[in-house]
């Protein structure tokens, strides 16, 4: 029987075409043992992969003692420097000193390889062809050596990366200016130099069957909850996809409720944030390939805290806080409260601002709501095309186009200037909101307060809030309340909810993390 029949596990005809036709799509052998032979090992790698042209292979003598090596790497993803200086370097020189003797057994050199000849630290042995197809594609060297039956990955990528900046997406004031790249080891490097503890941990996984995605969940060990951290790994472990290229793909496998229009799944690009999360006694998933990390359990209040909150002083922060949930408030209900005021309850209204309105709204062809929804409507055009737009003219267009149009739209006699003062405002209150995902949900939720405001009136918005209030108190984030510590209410928690108190306040860690004081916080 031949090595491509017996690695694969083959009997009769009809499997033979079958592992045939796996091995042209490059998936690993049914049976994972590498081969003694090397020649029969090199012939299926170049029929699993297809010869394909950045996949170098090269045979090499192992040290004086005439046995061939196999040295295998991706090009692109592997340093040709590290290549030459930490393999092919040290066998050339030990083919001319002759440190390995020409008595040694395959095994021995084998060994002689893994323990003298190679002075990379990054070594490890495979014994498998999933191994050995993940270390190669990963960036990594893989040496077979003949006569043994097992392969050495040696640590040689070389990605190409971006240089630490700060990140886009949570600009401050005050506070640090660095934020995660697209590396894996960079992100976690940013974490560990902020916390320099022994009980840190940073546990490492592959995902998705053709990407084979590395991802990092870092968390402190007997500060997290130990139920939190288990269904963590219970829910990444339960992920099977082809493949997973941003972080979004992993939230969306692990949030509790897909029917909500609220995420239950933080995410950020600041290290300071995350590194806040962990002592506070949260989880964080590092995604490689994307800058964006995960934190879980995530509340409703964590997406209005920002980390220069901390930075300033409680008394700045707690009016920083309390402004975006004034602008929350704004932001969902502002057009509603116009509409219902104007079509259902004008006598609220003083006189003097009733005439003025009703004169505006003269020769005005749509109801408010009609009105309203086309203006928010445009609204979200314009943001849409601001964000799409090159860099360089999309503000421009996005600016001017909401001016040029809501003047227009005024002077043509289809809005009100009302109407429009009302739909900017909220806009703009919009963009007050820390995370980008809470801002469209809060965008989202504002079209069906506008209908219940434009076919009920006060009474639908009423019911629409206690709706929504229920609903909210019905999520949760990884078994907890999300909407601690108002419902469950704690009083303690509230130093850090809508107030922010000064640090000597909050000497321990939430009670819905388990209520345990900070290890730094106890001096």
């Amino acid at each position: 029987m031949s090595f491509l029949t017996t690695i694969l596990g083959l009997k009769g005809t009809a499997n033979e075409k079958d592992g045939s036709s796996r091995m042209q799509r490059g998936v690993p052998a049914e049976s994972p043992s590498l081969s003694c032979v090397m020649k029969e090992n090199r012939d299926f790698i170049e029929k699993s992969l297809g010869q394909d042209s950045d996949i170098v292979l090269k045979e090499i003598a192992a040290g004086s003692y005439p046995l061939q090596a196999l040295v295998m790497y991706t090009d692109g993803l592997t340093s040709q420097a590290i290549v030459n200086e930490t393999i092919l370097k040290p066998l050339a020189a030990d083919s001319k000193s002759g440190s390995l003797r020409e008595s040694a057994t395959p095994e021995a050199a084998y060994q002689w390889l893994l323990h003298e000849a190679i002075t990379n630290g990054g070594i490890k042995e495979l014994t498998s062809w999933p191994e050995l197809y993940l270390e190669l594609l990963g960036g990594n060297t893989v040496i077979l050596l003949d006569g043994v039956g097992k392969g050495l990955s040696v640590d040689t990528s070389s990605p190409k990366e971006r240089a630490i900046e700060e990140p886009s997406s949570a600009t401050v004031i005050r506070g640090s200016r660095e934020g995660f790249t697209e590396n894996l080891r960079t992100n976690t490097m940013l974490v560990r130099r902020k916390i320099r503890d022994s009980r840190l941990r940073c546990r490492q996984m592959n995902i998705g069957e053709m990407s084979k995605t590395e991802i990092a969940v870092m968390y402190m060990e007997g500060i997290a909850k130990e139920d939190v951290v288990q269904e963590l790994f219970a829910r990444l472990h339960a992920i099977k996809v082809p493949g997973i290229l941003e972080s979004g793909n992993i939230e969306e496998w692990i949030q509790d409720q897909f029917w909500t229009p609220f995420p239950t799944v933080f995410n950020t690009e600041r290290p300071d944030m995350v590194s806040a999360a962990l002592m506070e006694g949260r989880a964080a998933v590092v995604v490689n390939g994307t800058p964006f990390v995960l934190i879980v359990p995530a509340l409703f209040t964590h997406f209005f805290q920002v980390a220069e909150d901390y930075y300033q002083r409680a008394d700045i922060g707690f009016l920083i806080r309390l402004l975006r949930y004034i602008s929350l408030l704004i932001s969902l209900l502002a057009p509603a409260l116009f509409i219902a005021v104007t079509t259902f309850h004008q006598e609220m209204l003083p006189t003097p601002l009733l005439i003025s309105l009703a004169a505006q709204r003269e020769g005005i062809p749509f109801p408010a709501l009609i009105e309203a929804i086309a203006m928010e409507f445009t609204f979200e055009v314009l943001r849409e095309a601001g964000v799409r737009l090159p860099r360089a003219v999309g503000q421009a267009v996005s600016i001017v186009g909401a001016l040029v149009i809501g003047q227009a739209a005024v002077e043509a006699g289809i809005v009100s200037a009302a109407m429009v003062i009302v739909v900017s405002i909220t806009a703009i209150t919009s963009f007050v909101f820390p995370a980008v995902n809470m801002s469209i949900s809060i965008r989202m939720l504002r079209f069906l307060f506008m209908i219940l405001a434009g076919s009920f009136g006060l009474f639908g918005i009423t019911v629409g809030l206690i709706a929504l209030t229920l609903h909210l108190c019905s999520l949760k984030s990884f078994g907890v309340p999300y909407m601690s510590p108002f419902a469950p209410y704690d009083t303690y928690d509230q130093g850090d909810a809508i107030f922010r108190m000064p640090p000597w306040l909050m000497r321990r860690k939430p009670d819905y993390l388990g209520g345990k004081p900070h290890a730094d916080r106890n001096r």
